[in-house]
């Protein structure tokens, strides 16, 4: 009496078994499938993109099909391991191409993930940014894992219906090769016969082989210098007796005044401060520079502005750093400035600024007096770093001073910001307590795309109005300035195929500083209109150098080679 219910029990059992079986042979076809055919750019990331044949998977299932068990399984094994490489590398892609306009180098790229693992604490904090750390690291895992598993279960699958396996892989090859030859297209306007797995890969491995091959190209190029043994007393002889700043104002790209819907309040910012500077005796010229870099990795612009050469990724940047490139900075010192590097960002030694750029004095964020609370990622708003600038550097008495002032209120995440206060009430800081509170957190203004466009808009608004009213307040006869962006904004302000073009404004009373640079074409004031010039900002060291001091004694070099 009791066998029936048993079988009738075991049977419910297997039912079970089998349908969470075929449940997930189905999650590892679709995360197989994912890997194969997903793009590496969230711009393209729709369903139609997932409407493709995968040549990959034709190849790893045909060769399956012809090998007996062992080595069937060492090849899904591999090819899992493989897949789930190229599966992280396209995440990674996705990442670099909306913040950074451009794929991401298992070569150079390694070193940009501490500095954004800071960026993140600094926004959300470092419990926090833990979490998310381990949490990347567990998906890696996972990744790796599951994609293996996958392909290992859908070999396995696929020997053990050999017949009907070999029928669909003979079909599918051959509307592969048809669909390749006709160049049919799906609705995402893609490829149907996709390759795009072995093409990333093939990308991945071209690009170890560049990085490796211009190791030797570049240090060529920083061999080869024409201005490294020119004499002090004959470099920048149409600056002597001057203070001349170089402020880098974070993310301050072309969007910023032109083409977006905030760039009209960043124009009238602009266009007010030109006004306003020249009642105060004090002109200005501006045009373009193209970035090195996008979205971020600042320290690639600050090096290509100094050295003259054009560093857009992380080992030409260390690569330079361990030489003895003649920067800006360098000239000044050989011409006899006092050189300063204030760097409010850093919370930690800095070397480089002493054994590359060497600086007669680093400002950081603990040596400046600071005693006032922090925006986001800025730990104090611009308004103070120039202020301690001018208390420290400019106040008494001075020989001239050769600065590079980075301002971080316009970082990302643009939230909360910072009001300009009175220039005698800045003090240690202490006024800015309570601002960040009664502005905008990070969470709520990047719950949509144009809060964070408008807050981007509203950072640059006061880094430019903070510069401006800092060269009226410093009533300093003998300042110069060269202001200019770093890098445009992420591709969340920026949008896609924007550029790397920032703007740059040269700003004296003297006008005898801005004559110097009239053959230059730049356009008048502080606001670059669309036809303004445009260099490459690895061509600025030596035209300035040029301007204001004698030529090199041989042609100066363009671009080095890629």
């Amino acid at each position: 009496m009791s066998k029936p219910p048993l079988r009738k029990s075991s049977f419910r059992r297997l039912s079970q078994q089998v349908r969470l079986s075929r449940a997930v042979t189905v999650l590892a076809f679709l995360l197989v499938w994912f890997a194969l055919t997903a793009p590496d750019r969230l711009s393209l990331l729709t369903p139609g993109a997932f409407v493709r044949i995968p040549l990959e998977g034709i190849v790893v299932v045909a060769v399956g099909l012809v090998l007996p068990g062992r080595p069937r399984r060492i090849l899904a094994a591999a090819a899992g391991g493989v897949l789930g490489l190229i599966t992280v590398v396209k995440i990674l892609n996705m990442g670099f191409f909306d913040e950074l306009d451009r794929p991401f180098n298992p070569v150079t790229d390694w070193g940009n993930f501490g500095p954004a693992v800071g960026v993140v604490s600094d926004s959300i904090g470092y419990g926090w940014a833990d979490v998310a750390v381990v949490g990347v690291l567990l998906l890696v895992v996972a990744i790796l894992v599951l994609v293996t598993f996958s392909v290992i279960r859908l070999t396995r699958l696929t020997a053990r219906h050999r017949a009907a396996s070999a029928r669909t892989v003979t079909a599918l090859a051959v509307v592969w090769v048809l669909c390749a030859g006709l160049g049919i297209q799906a609705i995402s306007g893609t490829p149907i016969a996709s390759r795009s797995a072995a093409t990333l890969a093939y990308d991945q491995a071209q690009q170890v082989r560049d990085g490796l091959r211009d190791q030797r190209m570049f240090a060529s190029a920083v061999s080869n210098d024409p201005y490294r043994t020119t004499a002090g007393a004959n470099l920048l002889t149409g600056l002597r007796g001057k203070d001349v700043i170089v402020a880098f104002v974070e993310s301050y790209g072309r969007v910023a005044v032109q083409g977006t819907a905030f760039a009209p309040q960043v124009d009238a910012v602009l266009n007010a401060g030109t006004a306003s500077l020249r009642a105060a005796g004090f002109d200005s010229r501006s045009a373009f520079l193209t970035s090195p870099t996008f979205g971020g990795i600042s320290w690639l612009a600050h090096s290509t502005l100094q050295s003259g050469l054009w560093i857009d990724n992380q080992q030409r940047y260390n690569q330079l750093v361990a030489s003895s490139r003649f920067t800006l900075s360098d000239a000044f010192k050989r011409a006899g400035w006092r050189t300063v590097g204030d760097v409010p960002s850093n919370t930690q030694d800095w070397p480089q600024g002493t054994s590359f750029y060497h600086y007669d004095q680093v400002y950081d964020a603990r040596n400046v007096g600071y005693a006032g609370p922090a925006f986001s990622y800025a730990s104090m708003p611009d308004q103070y770093i120039l202020s301690a600038f001018q208390r420290m550097e400019l106040a008494s008495p001075h020989a001239p001073v050769m600065a590079e002032i980075d301002l971080v209120s316009s970082h990302t995440p643009w939230a909360p910001l910072p009001r300009l206060v009175d220039w005698n009430q800045v003090g240690d800081g202490s006024i800015f307590d309570g601002m960040p509170a009664q502005g905008q957190s990070p969470s709520v203004v990047w719950r949509h795309p144009d809060q964070v466009k408008a807050a981007y808009g509203q950072s640059i608004q006061y880094s430019l109005g903070s510069l401006v009213s800092f060269v009226k307040n410093a009533h300093d006869d003998n300042l110069v300035l060269v202001v200019l962006g770093d890098h445009q904004p992420a591709t969340i302000v920026s949008g896609t195929g924007s550029g790397h073009d920032v703007p740059i404004s040269i700003i004296a009373h003297d006008p005898k500083v801005l004559d110097q640079i009239s053959s230059w074409g730049w356009q008048d004031g502080l606001l670059p209109d669309p036809q303004a010039p445009v260099w490459p900002m690895d061509a600025f060291r030596d035209r300035f150098l040029s301007a204001y001091g004698p030529q090199p004694a041989v042609p100066v070099p363009s671009r080095p080679p890629h």
